[in-house]
């Protein structure tokens, strides 16, 4: 007989008449790590949301049940206090505080009714064994690198005894070592006893940890997939997650036509002055009217900053060196002056730098182009609202109208609104730097299926990407770069990932 730590039964959430979450049933093993899969909007924070108490009992249809008793947790710290901890994408640290001022937030170490400074960093320096980060507690947050201040938050969960762990998108921020030194804690918590669930869009990381994984899609459970059957696979995951097969996750252009050089830098230098050393060194780089060009290389690269240097160089540079657009020479003071002339780029941050969260979809389809909904510097709000339904149903945005704030929609759509919002602008040079990030595989191959119809239309693309397979699936030609230099070219039909790895290591 299974001995079940959580039992969630028939749980729905609606919000404002859009049904979240219909009938969703999730059980979950004691000591198991159990992966909850599905794309952007399946329902899988707001799931967990109603587990840890966010949305409390009440505003919510169903049960929880954990350890046997049903739970009516009306705030975050009612299923703390059971042994329930959640850690979100967006870490919950004070980057001026200390690692062990952290660890015990709001759970500090008393004698009396003053706090124990001593014991605290005591039992801070054990919980910092547990997860296997050998920093100084008294350290600052702000001078850990992201890794680590993902082990500090299980540290600090950790601390309040917990029981079930909850990870979503642990993995989305951090590079390849502390992705793999993470999936290994998280193995050797299960040895202690603690179970897990882990939200993620990375079906390899799935495949590679999951004991079982329930897939969510359209608010409901679709089934529960057993490792030890054989079941968690990419093919099962996915023909599951999106309701179809996908024979090929990079979709093929049909059509494919080439055609001559429309964008170049030559010797194209970019020099920081806040870092006080070139971050883009002779850098020569063209792109073919109708071609995606592939930029790879590890972070720290430089890939984002040519990214910026070619966009009107926002972040003040000091440039050197030749852009050509059709042939002719440019050169930018601001990012609207590569606008007008037909560059646009997709940021890699779309919370930070992309989008405005608190507003619209239809408000921020037309931030960077205004003009074409205006006259006379009076903005056509019936004109803004049918361009943004043509974006809207192009681009396959899924939310009740282009009125949804875009702080509410998931990832994936968040990055179609942030793609929608340059394509409005009509450019002949679309950057896409990590355009997939973050995002699940169905929204992944309908960014790629958007891309591949942008330049059948004549578009080109220059896409940054950290993820290999993307590189090669989608690129025509790639471009690699480490220490802010171009270490090599690459056609298609001799590109592979050991080739790109050793030019990136260089």
């Amino acid at each position: 007989m299974s001995d079940y730590i959580l039992e969630m039964i028939d749980i729905s959430k609606e919000f404002t008449g859009v049904k979240a979450l219909t009938d969703v049933n999730f059980k979950v093993e004691r000591g198991e790590i159990h992966c909850l899969i599905g794309e952007n909007g399946a329902g899988k924070s707001t799931l967990m949301k109603v587990l840890s108490g966010v949305y409390p009992h009440g505003t919510y249809k169903g049960d929880i049940v954990f350890e046997g008793s049903v739970q009516w947790f009306n705030k975050i710290s009612d299923s703390v206090k059971t042994g329930i901890g959640i850690i979100y994408q967006e870490l919950a640290l004070f980057p001026d505080l200390t690692v062990y001022e952290n660890i015990f937030a709001g759970n500090e170490v008393k004698r009396g009714s003053l706090v124990d400074w001593n014991r605290t960093i005591v039992e801070a320096k054990r919980m910092l064994q547990k997860v296997k980060l050998n920093v100084n507690p008294e350290t600052l947050i702000k001078d850990l690198g992201v890794g680590k201040q993902q082990l500090v938050e299980i540290a600090k969960a950790l601390s309040k005894n917990v029981k079930l762990l909850i990870l979503d998108e642990p993995t989305a921020a951090l590079n390849e070592n502390d992705s793999a030194n993470l999936l290994n804690l998280l193995r050797e918590l299960k040895n202690q006893g603690i179970t897990s669930i882990m939200i993620s869009h990375k079906l390899k990381e799935v495949i590679s940890i999951a004991d079982k994984a329930t897939v969510l899609r359209d608010g409901r459970t679709i089934c529960t997939l057993d490792a030890s059957k054989g079941e968690v696979s990419e093919n099962i995951i996915i023909k599951n997650m999106v309701g179809r097969e996908i024979e090929d996750i990079y979709p093929k252009r049909t059509n494919k036509s080439i055609g001559d050089k429309i964008f170049e830098i030559r010797e194209w230098n970019a020099y920081d002055p806040k870092l006080g050393r070139e971050v883009v060194k002779e850098v020569n780089l063209h792109v073919n009217k109708g071609e995606i060009v592939g930029i790879a290389g590890l972070m720290g690269s430089g890939r984002t900053e040519l990214a910026l240097s070619i966009f009107g160089n926002p972040k003040s540079y000091k440039l050197k060196g030749e852009l050509l657009l059709d042939g002719s020479p440019k050169s930018f003071n601001h990012p609207s002056e590569a606008i007008q002339v037909g560059i646009a780029y997709v940021t890699e941050d779309r919370k930070g730098d992309g989008l405005f969260l608190i507003q619209d979809i239809k408000s921020n389809l037309s931030a960077a182009n205004l003009g074409g909904i205006s006259s006379k510097g009076i903005i056509n709000d019936n004109e803004e609202v049918v361009i943004a339904n043509r974006y809207k149903d192009s681009m396959f945005i899924k939310a009740p109208s282009v009125e949804q704030i875009v702080g509410n929609l998931s990832g994936g759509n968040q990055q179609k609104v942030s793609l929608g919002k340059w394509l409005y602008v009509g450019p002949k040079l679309l950057i896409l730097d990590e355009p997939t990030r973050g995002i699940d595989v169905g929204a992944k191959f309908e960014i790629y299926t958007i891309m591949n119809e942008l330049i059948k239309e004549g578009m080109s693309i220059i896409m940054i990407s950290s993820e290999l397979g993307e590189v090669l699936g989608m690129s025509d030609r790639v471009y690699v770069m480490a220490e802010g230099q171009i270490k090599g070219e690459l056609n298609k039909d001799e590109a592979d990932q050991e080739k790109i790895m050793q030019l990136a290591t260089q």
